[in-house]
């Protein structure tokens, strides 16, 4: 009998990373959990950083996921902010890689594809298809609706490879 996979996705960002943990059986999705790590904009980064860590630490040993997906970082037009979403991606990835899971990455087209079927669409779409997938679930901002949607795709992407596996057998 298969057993449970528990995954967490990640939704990084310095002012708020979303998280979301969802469990697969067999072709069936549960929500587990959802929420936001928030840090402190008057701290310095650093510290902030800490924070980031400190929460996804905590989250990670609350609900003990199997696996980790995490947004790629796009880049936008300013660098500073830019560099500043990749320092939080890094924590975000080092947290579950500490924790001994494996991390993937996914890009943020790839998760929209995976969750509403097209490669662009707004938070709305996502936050709606969220909701249809994981009729229990229940976030407390678009971050961790993007975490739910991450995991997503990455139990998706997941199938997909174990399929791969067993035809190649």
């Amino acid at each position: 009998m298969n057993e449970a996979i528990r995954i967490i996705g990640i939704d990084p960002g310095l002012r708020q990373t979303g998280w979301g943990v969802v469990e697969n059986l067999g072709n069936s999705l549960h929500f587990v959990a959802s929420g936001t790590v928030t840090s402190d904009a008057k701290m310095n980064l650093a510290s902030r950083l800490c924070q980031l860590h400190e929460g996804l630490a905590q989250v990670l040993h609350l609900y003990q996921p199997h696996e980790a997906a995490v947004e790629q970082t796009f880049v936008n037009k300013n660098a500073a902010a830019t560099l500043k979403l990749g320092q939080a991606r890094g924590i975000a990835m080092l947290v579950p890689a500490r924790a001994g899971l494996p991390v993937s990455e996914y890009a943020p087209n790839a998760v929209k594809k995976a969750v509403i079927g097209a490669g662009h669409g707004d938070k709305h779409q996502i936050k709606l298809m969220v909701g249809m997938l994981l009729p229990k679930a229940q976030f407390d901002s678009d971050d961790a609706a993007d975490a739910l949607a991450i995991a997503i795709c990455h139990i998706h992407s997941r199938g997909a490879r174990e399929l791969e596996k067993r035809a190649a057998l």
